[in-house]
């Protein structure tokens, strides 16, 4: 017999499913350029800096097993840290300035091809035809603009859930029932413009119960349809704190963004406010929380959210505050 006063039972985490190889699944021109200069860096550290590789695997925690390439340093989990268990401390990466940029990390790749690509482009036609340098200069502040990675104030109110993405609330939706959610939930769905900030956060301090990749079209994410046909990556989580509420946040690819990246792994705890990863360019997120009555929904069809600062639903009576970035 289970006592009334016994926690919750948690859930177990999932693994990995086939098709989810990558934290990018997508793949992508940029992502083949990124994994064949890893190649070639990796040859030149084994080749040239063997004390560099030495020290760097005896500071590596957990096992590199299931990447489909050797880990010498953090900068080779970028796309496969899913993949495997092992991490460096914060201490020992010799790159954790990149967090610090105010630009995506997932990003950066693109930004130096694209951007540095727009800004010979532009330096050319300054050159030849001054009066066409506007065009590619333009490019080069959207593309800039489009990675960025602004700083957030994350809410720290225990019974409040925050928005998984910038952009404008386009659906609130009241479903029946949710096979994760184990009951009646709450649909949240946010629409990405090219010119919303992309990365994607945690709503709430959970556990990653699993991760489904489902391949797709490439609608205009402002149909309706898109959240049936496009590609797209659920992510199931388990709140921490009792009752230990389910929560999924769904990225979904649009006409123009067609490359989801998310390097959560099953099992893994993870905080409010957490960069889960990003959407590359215009697309939908949504948020699915339980239904009840004690839920209360803080936000409205058409109202603008920050990822990890809005306040999305909050449980139980508490005053709902919102943090600003």
């Amino acid at each position: 017999m289970t006592s009334i006063d016994s926690p919750p039972q948690r859930s177990t985490p999932e693994p990995l499913p086939a098709n989810l190889d990558s934290v990018q699944p997508g793949g992508g021109v940029c992502y083949r350029i990124e994994l064949a200069w890893g190649r070639w860096r990796r040859w030149y550290l084994k080749r040239f800096r063997r004390g560099y590789v030495r020290r760097m695997a005896q500071r590596r925690q957990g096992s590199a097993e299931g990447a489909p390439h050797e880990v010498l340093d953090p900068r080779d989990l970028k796309y496969c840290r899913n993949q495997c268990t092992c991490d460096w401390l914060p201490g020992d990466d010799p790159f954790g300035w990149r967090e610090k940029l105010p630009f995506a990390r997932w990003g950066l790749a693109e930004l130096q091809l694209m951007g540095w690509t727009l800004v010979a482009l532009t330096a050319a036609a300054a050159y030849f035809y001054w009066y066409l340098a506007p065009i590619p200069a333009v490019l080069t502040g959207l593309v800039v603009y489009f990675f960025r990675d602004p700083p957030r104030r994350i809410p720290a109110d225990p019974d409040v859930m925050v928005s998984p993405a910038d952009g404008k609330i386009a659906e609130i939706t009241r479903l029946d029932h949710d096979e994760f959610i184990g009951g009646p939930a709450v649909r949240i769905g946010i629409f990405l413009s090219i010119f919303n900030v992309h990365l994607n956060r945690i709503p709430s301090a959970s556990r990653v119960i699993g991760l489904r990749y489902s391949p797709g079209e490439f609608l205009n994410a402002l149909n309706p349809e898109s959240a049936l046909r496009n590609e797209n990556l659920w992510i199931g989580l388990e709140e921490e704190a009792v009752p230990h509420r389910r929560l999924v946040v769904r990225t979904i690819a649009g006409a123009i963004a067609r490359r989801i990246v998310c390097d959560l792994r099953p099992g893994e705890i993870v905080e409010r406010g957490h960069k889960l990863g990003m959407i590359k360019l215009g697309s939908r997120t949504e948020l699915i929380v339980p239904d009840g009555p004690d839920l209360k929904i803080s936000v409205g069809v058409g109202q603008h959210v920050k990822a990890g600062a809005t306040i999305m639903v909050q449980y139980n009576s508490t005053p709902c505050t919102r943090a600003t970035e």
